[in-house]
């Protein structure tokens, strides 16, 4: 116990732009993005959890596009939670990236460019730009982990996944420590975040879960355990006695695809997210109001429904399911059956679901 008091009292402090937290303490900061035409101040909240002990620095971000609400709501509730007492390490928390999205509802900036094709930004681009130079220069450059909350755009529903380069396998162990049945192996795109820290060698995945604008409880309550189970594994929260194992296999899809429209109409689908389906199985209709030319949407190969259109009024080419292919397609079914019925079974009593 001297030993451990000894080292905490060692520790330096954590010092992010004009803050200073002590090890072993909390401390909130924002970091000044932009301003309205008013001269109005626009500000990114950060969060930091200071241990008492050395250890890595996580940092989890949401709302990136600004419309993506459930991983606001999972920071919100990682925050809280009592194991944050014990932390190894420093955790530090982005809930609102893009503010001016936030405020608006929007996925997009004022200039409706998409923040997260900025970065890693430069001091005199656009808006953007300049955000993601400084969020990268103030904030990421303090991390060696990233955990960043997404969700599927406006009227399109994400099942529950990780999105990582699995070929890192720093990354890999990070992605199945998350604990959901889907890997979608992907290298990131150009001008995203976890673009960005995969070139600094940080390891990054990113969580997708739910549809913009809402909040899905399993969803939410899947991406607080990731983050929990994150900070297990890199060794800053001891193991948790009561947490049992996930029941499921994690399983990595190589390749995906997007089944688009292929005439104008109404959208009727007839398969759910997580749903198993083989190569020509009937995914739904498309047809006129009156019910004229209708055509079949047909599964072009096997897989997993890991994204689905939720708007019934389509136009050709949009997309409208998207599909994860699974060697182990069978294994990936049935651990995803086990993952839906298990994500809601220890709901504490202090915080209720959002229904």
């Amino acid at each position: 116990m001297a030993r451990a008091e000894a080292a905490a009292s060692a520790r330096e402090p954590f010092r992010i732009r004009d803050l200073v937290v002590p090890a072993g303490s909390r401390g909130a900061t924002e970091l000044p993005a932009a301003q309205l035409y008013t001269h109005t101040e626009l500000n990114i909240p950060l969060q930091v959890v200071h241990g008492r002990l050395d250890g890595p620095t996580l940092l989890l971000t949401a709302a990136i596009h600004g419309d993506e609400l459930n991983g606001v709501e999972i920071i919100r509730r990682v925050l809280r939670h009592g194991a944050l007492s014990r932390l190894r390490g420093t955790l530090l928390a982005a809930p609102v990236v893009n503010v001016f999205g936030f405020i608006h509802r929007s996925r997009y900036l004022p200039d409706r460019r998409d923040l997260n094709r900025c970065f890693p930004g430069s001091q005199k681009g656009s808006l953007g730009a300049r955000i993601a130079d400084l969020f990268s220069r103030e904030v990421l450059a303090h991390c060696t982990h990233l955990v960043d909350l997404h969700t599927g755009a406006i009227h399109r529903s994400n099942l529950p996944q990780i999105r990582a380069d699995v070929d890192d396998a720093a990354v890999a162990d990070m992605a199945r420590a998350f604990g959901v049945p889907v890997i979608l192996g992907s290298g990131a795109l150009d001008g995203s975040l976890r673009h960005v820290a995969g070139v600094r060698g940080i390891p990054a995945i990113v969580y997708e879960a739910g549809e913009a604008l809402r909040f899905e409880e399993r969803s939410i309550r899947a991406g607080v355990r990731g983050c929990l189970r994150v900070l297990r594994h890199l060794g800053m929260l001891p193991k948790s006695r009561r947490e049992q194992p996930p029941r499921w296999e994690p399983f990595v899809a190589r390749s995906s695809q997007w089944v688009r429209a292929e005439q104008d109409g109404v959208f009727r689908p007839h398969v759910a997210l997580g749903a198993h389906v083989r190569k020509g199985d009937l995914l739904g209709v498309i047809g006129s109001p009156e019910g004229e030319d209708q055509i079949d949407i047909l599964a072009p190969a096997a897989g997993v429904l890991v994204g689905r259109n939720n708007i019934p009024l389509v136009n050709e080419g949009e997309a409208l399911f998207h599909i994860a292919r699974f060697d182990a397609l069978g294994k990936v079914a049935r651990g995803l059956e086990d993952f839906q019925a298990g994500v809601l079974d220890d709901l504490p009593v202090s915080e209720p679901p959002v229904l």
